[in-house]
């Protein structure tokens, strides 16, 4: 292993997995503009809590709550389907941090049908994770891309100027 290239080789089977993995996309005949994801839930929400909160702002088509093929547990995210895209845009203004089952929730648009070449989080993809651990996607509403405040030309500016400045001290 040792004087082997580091960055050829992955340091997790996760990664492995990922880059093997063959994604196919969920196809649905309902429109994306009428579907939401559902994020942030607490593992003990039920599909029947989703449709309570949910139908208060319209006509509900489907709702889906998310679970581990063998485990059957939540996965703690789900989309949730409105007959009219009216009703989606309400509950994507009003839902968004609402609190169920004491945990604020996340509120956004499905990204899979809507955005060319998306692939989930466990492929790779998707949004979300924390700076701290090296894994944030920029994207999603909790987390939106910001330029950056410094520019490549703001950066060489101030790193030719280094020099000047260390030799005054």
């Amino acid at each position: 292993m040792m004087g082997e290239n580091p960055q050829r080789i992955p340091h997790d089977h996760a990664i492995v997995r990922a880059c093997q993995a063959h994604y196919i996309p969920h196809v649905d005949d309902t429109s994306p503009r009428h579907t939401l994801f559902v994020g942030r839930l607490n593992y003990d929400t039920t599909k029947d809590d989703l449709v309570t909160l949910f139908e208060t702002y319209g006509d509900l088509a489907s709702v889906t709550l998310v679970r581990d093929n063998v485990t059957g547990l939540s996965k703690g995210y789900g989309f949730v389907t409105y007959k009219r895209s009216s009703a989606a845009q309400l509950a994507y203004r009003r839902a968004h941090k609402k609190v169920l089952h004491e945990r604020p929730i996340l509120v956004d648009y499905e990204s899979g049908r809507t955005m060319k070449g998306w692939i989930p989080r466990r492929l790779g993809g998707g949004f979300g994770g924390r700076k701290e651990s090296g894994q944030l996607r920029f994207g999603c509403r909790e987390r939106p891309f910001v330029e950056p405040r410094i520019t490549v030309s703001t950066f060489k500016t101030k790193t030719n100027l280094a020099p000047s400045i260390s030799g005054l001290a």
